[in-house]
């Protein structure tokens, strides 16, 4: 059942029309849109600046938070924008609800860096995770990546390469919103265009382009429903019923479960693309990211 206050936020969403419904979008405007920096609203979280030779990012420490658990997010964006100044609010809500480290970092976007690009960076980040907190060198108690959307498929991808690569992997994997077929096939890219009131169809073809350039759609780092996840960690993956690409999410979670992987699939009722960020606003939001929190602590 979806909250009277989610209904009509959801109802106040669909007053202005998804992003892409034009089709062609542009895509520094997008940047711009996806670069605002928006703060934690505990004015108490701390936010450090990092940097790992080309790359840079922030972490974020609600009070409290154990700086030994940490958490890499993988913003959203299409694969062609976002930054972790965007996620500041969201990073600080999972610090404080699972009590944990949270490092937002700006990995290589397309069609600048295309595939892989991404999904090395944070491999790579994720091997320096587990040796580095927020201020010191020290080694970590429990690793996770998330992302959300387009970092959602990246937290997937990145998990199969560090498998294929015999590194270290994280104690859980949770992937929001996941965007995972660029092929494009799932159903729900139709039967939800009129529902999901953040994102419309007609703009992933731009997204696929931009990506993946020449590459074959199919490939597993790419499209993470093709996949086998069989040695991979145990995976959260949340999902609104209304979003166009829910399909990406619940094949995804069928693909893992085929292999042998733990699977959490949650597919909230009446809620929309990446809802979990819309907290505190929506009450489903804020139930998403205990969710979060009371996997992660499962899995320390």
């Amino acid at each position: 059942m979806v909250s009277e206050r989610g209904r009509q936020y959801v109802n106040q969403l669909h007053e202005t029309p998804a992003f892409g419904t034009a089709g062609h979008f542009e895509l520094q405007e997008l940047r711009a849109i996806m670069g605002v920096r928006r703060l934690p609203v505990d004015r108490e979280a701390q936010c450090i600046p990092w940097h790992l030779d080309d790359l840079d990012g922030e972490w974020v420490l609600a009070p409290g938070a154990d700086p030994d658990v940490r958490l890499l997010y993988l913003h959203g964006g299409g694969f062609v924008a976002g930054c972790s100044d965007y996620y500041l609010a969201l990073g600080g809500r999972i610090s404080a609800a699972a009590g944990c480290a949270v490092l937002l970092i700006n990995y290589r976007l397309a069609p600048e860096h295309p595939f892989p690009a991404a999904i090395q960076d944070v491999v790579r980040v994720h091997e320096w995770l587990t040796h580095h907190g927020p201020e010191e060198t020290a080694a970590a108690q429990s690793t996770f990546i998330a992302g959300d959307s387009a970092g959602g498929g990246l937290t997937l991808a990145s998990l199969l390469m560090l498998r294929d690569r015999q590194r270290a992997l994280p104690a859980a994997g949770i992937a929001l919103s996941a965007f995972t077929d660029m092929t494009l096939t799932g159903e729900s890219l139709q039967t939800e265009e009129a529902r999901d009131p953040i994102m419309s169809p007609r703009c992933l073809p731009q997204f696929v382009h931009a990506y993946l350039g020449n590459t074959d759609p199919r490939h597993p780092y790419a499209s993470p429903v093709f996949a086998d996840y069989a040695g991979l960690p145990p995976l959260l993956i949340q999902v609104g019923e209304h979003e166009i690409i829910r399909d990406d999410s619940c094949a995804a979670a069928a693909q893992a479960r085929a292999s042998g992987v733990d699977v959490t699939l949650e597919v909230w009722p009446g809620m929309f693309h990446v809802f979990p960020s819309h907290e505190p606003l929506l009450p489903e939001g804020q139930q998403a990211i205990a969710q979060i929190a009371s996997f992660m602590r499962t899995h320390l």
